[in-house]
């Protein structure tokens, strides 16, 4: 069966971003393994430093996640040939920025969801490092896509299966 991937002419990355707690790993999976490609998860890339700064729950600030970011864009343009999908919050446009100087088309899906749902899904992961009471700084923080950037916000009441579909029908 061919993938979705190849149904266009040149690779795309796509980013599935958004706060903590929205589904970025779960669709991001779900994506990549429809595409055929390799799905990176973009808080494996995190220093020792940021996570424990985030699990002691303090926010990150732009410093903090510079390197982060310059590793994410590296993988980015290491899979630019063949199309990959990153996990990764990309909160501002400038992180944005960042990520598509890997080179290539990348685009962005924004799982967007409210406040309380968000929280509930937080709270529901155990073990997970990232503490609930850091959701307020991330949606403070958070810059939604802009009119000229490529991609689709996308709502996380849908169930996994339709947000992939979302994402795919903005991929042809």
């Amino acid at each position: 069966m061919a993938t979705d991937q190849h149904d266009s002419h040149a690779a795309v990355t796509w980013v599935v971003m958004g706060v903590s707690g929205c589904g970025k790993s779960q669709i991001g999976a779900r994506l990549a393994a429809r595409l055929g490609v390799p799905f990176i998860e973009g808080d494996a890339f995190h220093s020792a430093a940021n996570v424990d700064k985030m699990a002691a729950g303090i926010p990150l600030t732009d410093d903090d996640r510079r390197d982060w970011l310059l590793a994410l864009r590296d993988q980015i343009a290491a899979h630019a040939a063949g199309g990959v999908v990153l996990g990764c919050s990309s909160l501002k446009r400038a992180y944005r920025d960042v990520l598509r100087s890997g080179g290539g088309e990348v685009r962005f899906a924004h799982l967007a969801g409210s406040r309380a749902l968000l929280a509930e899904r937080m709270h529901n992961r155990p073990g997970h490092y990232m503490p609930v009471s850091l959701l307020d700084s991330q949606l403070a923080t958070l810059e939604p896509l802009e009119a000229d950037e490529a991609g689709v916000t996308l709502d996380i009441r849908e169930t996994p299966e339709q947000l992939v579909e979302r994402i795919l029908a903005a991929t042809r």
